[in-house]
Parts: C-alpha cells; structure tokens; sequence
C-alpha cells in the first residue's frame, strides 16, 4: 500500500500529529527557561522578551500569508512541510546564538515566522478533509496545539539532567517528522487545493460578515488571555512549589500537565459543540476561564494544593474555546478566501497576545498573582462581541421563519 494511501484512511489523525510534533517549536526555550536564566543568566523580562519575539514572527508569518494570498495559491500540505522543515532549523540553531538575548530575538523571531506556515494551514487542512463535523475535528487540532505548547516542559522533564539544549533538538526532530508526514497526506478533496491570486488583504472581507466578525472578536478576547496565561504558569507552579517546600525538579512535569490539560479541554469541547452549538461551547469556556482570572489572585494565601488545581481547571477552559471560535470562523468565511481569512484572524489575535505578555512577564516581580488581572479584559469583551453572534444567528432564523 502506498504511503500517502495509508495516511489518507486517518487523515486527521495524521494531520493533528503532525500539528503536534510541528508546535513543539512554539515554546521550545520557555521549556528550558529556568535552565537558560541559570546558564546564560536570562532575566525573566529576557524570557518574555523571546516569547514576544515568537509571537512578533508568527503575526509576521500570518500577515504576509494573508495579504499575498499564499495560503490560497500554494497547496498547504506543502507550505506546512517547508515551514515545519525551516523551523526545526532555526529552533536549533538558537543553541549557538542563546547568549546573546538580541541574536536569540532574532532567532524566536523567524522562528515564529516559520509557526505561521503551521498552524493555520492545519485548520485549512483540517477542513479540507473533515469539513462536516469541523468544531470537534479543530478541537483536535487545537488540542494537539496545546499539547505541543506544553511538550517543551515534558521534554526538559525527561532530560533534566542532561544539557539544556537536548529539548530543543528534540523539538526540531519532531518538526522534521511532522513535515514528511504533511507533504506525503497532501489536501484534501473538499476545498481547491489551490485559488487564483487575489487583492491584497484579501482575509479582510470576511469581516464584512457579521457573524464572522463577532467570531474573530471573541476570538481576540480570548488570545488576549491565553499566551500570557501560558507564559506565567511556569511561575505560577514555581511559586507554589516554593510554598510546599518542594523541589525544582517538579516544576517542569507540572507546568506541562495544566498546558497539556487543555487537550481533554479541547476534544470534550468538540463533542459538546456537536450537540449544543461551537457558540455556546465557546462562551462557557470563555466564562470560566474570565471568572478564574478574577478569583485566582484573590485565593494568593489558600492552600498551594487548591492554587495548583484551579491552576488545572484553568489549563482546560483557557484554551477550550479556541477551536470552536476557528469552527465559527471557517463556517462564516468565504470558502475561496478561508486560508487568508484564518490567517488574518490570527494575525489580528496574535497581535494582541503582544502587550498582554509583556504585562504580565515585566510586572511579575512586583506584582506577584495580581498581575492575572490584566488578563480579564480578554473573556469579559470576548462574551459581549459573542453575543452579536447569537443575535445574528436569531434574527436570520427569525427571517427565514417568516418567508
């Protein structure tokens, strides 16, 4: 049996494997963060200074693909392969520029540019096999995302012991695999593999759309959140470790576990979405998540063992909602303008994620959990964009109804 044969009986399963493998590059150096501050005497600001510059690249990537239009004109199996491919380069060859927190910059950077070739060509691909049933597929995706996010700290974890370098070439391994396994699958049939060259911009008009823009909007609420809440959970894990009196060595294995809790998040999200709607999936993730960011700072003296539980809870209901505003998103773009369309969504949305992680990285040290505060402003305006979704979904029923 030929290979792309056999990939293509699964191929979303192949496709959030690979979305996996290709996403542990995201947070490959906040994986060895505590080993480079001790190595190389990164600050803490220096870490969330290459956690911006990831996410710079990857808005970067993201907006060059969606105003030239390349998601639509090259077939996405193979910008996904070459992206994933110069990545794992990149990502290792931060090893030789770490000491220098500009080079390192510059390194997370095109980094970043390479994850814009990534992600969003997954959903794309997502859909081209599996359009059907889309909010529970992306919840696959969006799971391994996060499971990918999180493998940095499962790979240092497992080389605790060995240099800090060895997660980072671990990472790049899996890039490498991920890309052979997108190249061989191909797209798939239910969209063009490619389109015809388009306006510049192009992804803008689905905006014109209403309930599209009320997606892409609860969409920002949440991304608002969801990075900085990532970048801090080292931190938040260290800090209650320190008041159990535990060692270091945990701290990896426990920020990967509440990051990896959101791929449970994400897939019971997708079921649910087939039976009460990815709108209404999505504002009871977005709720639960904004009400954790007011309550947690409040609970700073309870008991660690409560702090790093909710911290759990919290690590499935950030993320839960991501790929039911993607599902929303890519049922309300027009179908020849998806991949522009996600793309400058995620743009829009990872440009957001820029001062949020600033904020909460640069006022850590004086702020302590309060810092968690200036995350709320995502789910509160996140919930009031999405209920211009469900309005407009109740008057179009309402119209047809009275023809």
């Amino acid at each position: 049996m030929p290979f792309h044969t056999f990939l293509a009986r699964t191929p979303l399963a192949v496709i959030v494997i690979a979305q996996l493998f290709g996403t542990s590059l995201w947070f490959s150096v906040n994986g060895v963060g505590l080993a480079l501050q001790e190595a190389v005497g990164l600050s803490e600001s220096d870490l969330g200074l290459l956690t911006i510059a990831v996410q710079a690249g990857f808005i970067t990537g993201t907006l060059l693909i969606a105003t030239t239009g390349i998601a639509d004109r090259v077939r996405a199996s193979h910008l996904f392969a070459i992206s994933a491919v110069l990545g794992a380069l990149i990502n290792a060859a931060f090893i030789g520029v770490a000491e220098s927190v500009t080079l390192a910059a510059v390194a997370r950077f095109a980094t970043g540019l390479c994850l814009a070739g990534i992600y969003p060509l997954g959903m794309k691909l997502v859909v081209s096999w599996t359009p059907s049933h889309a909010g529970a597929a992306l919840g696959w995706l969006v799971g391994m995302l996060t499971l990918g996010i999180a493998s940095p700290h499962l790979l240092r974890g497992l080389t605790l012991h060995l240099p800090w370098q060895w997660p980072l070439l671990l990472a790049s391994l899996l890039a490498l695999v991920a890309a052979l396994m997108i190249f061989k699958l191909g797209v798939g049939p239910h969209l063009p593999a490619t389109a015809k060259s388009g306006r510049p911009w192009a992804g803008l008009a689905a905006f014109k759309q209403p309930r599209f823009r009320a997606a892409a909007l609860g969409y920002f609420g949440h991304c608002w959140e969801l990075y900085a809440l990532w970048a801090l959970v080292p931190f938040l894990v260290a800090r209650e470790l320190e008041r159990l009196g535990a060692a270091n060595g945990a701290q990896p294995w426990l920020s990967f576990a509440v990051i990896a809790l959101g791929l449970p998040g994400c897939v019971l999200a997708g079921k649910w979405s087939r039976h009460i709607g990815s709108d209404r999936v999505a504002c009871v993730a977005l709720a639960t998540s904004g009400a954790l960011c007011l309550v947690y700072p409040l609970l700073g003296s309870a008991s660690p063992w409560l702090l790093l539980a909710l911290l759990g809870v919290w690590g499935v209901s950030v993320i839960a909602d991501s790929a039911q505003f993607s599902a929303l998103a890519s049922a309300t773009a027009p179908a020849e303008r998806l991949g522009a369309a996600l793309a400058m969504m995620n743009a829009i949305g990872f440009g957001l994620t820029l001062p949020s992680i600033a904020l909460v990285t640069s006022l850590w040290s004086s702020q302590s959990l309060a810092v968690i505060w200036w995350l709320l402003p995502g789910p509160i305006l996140g919930l009031i964009a999405m209920r211009g979704f469900s309005s407009h979904q109740h008057h179009v029923k309402t119209l047809r109804g009275n023809r």
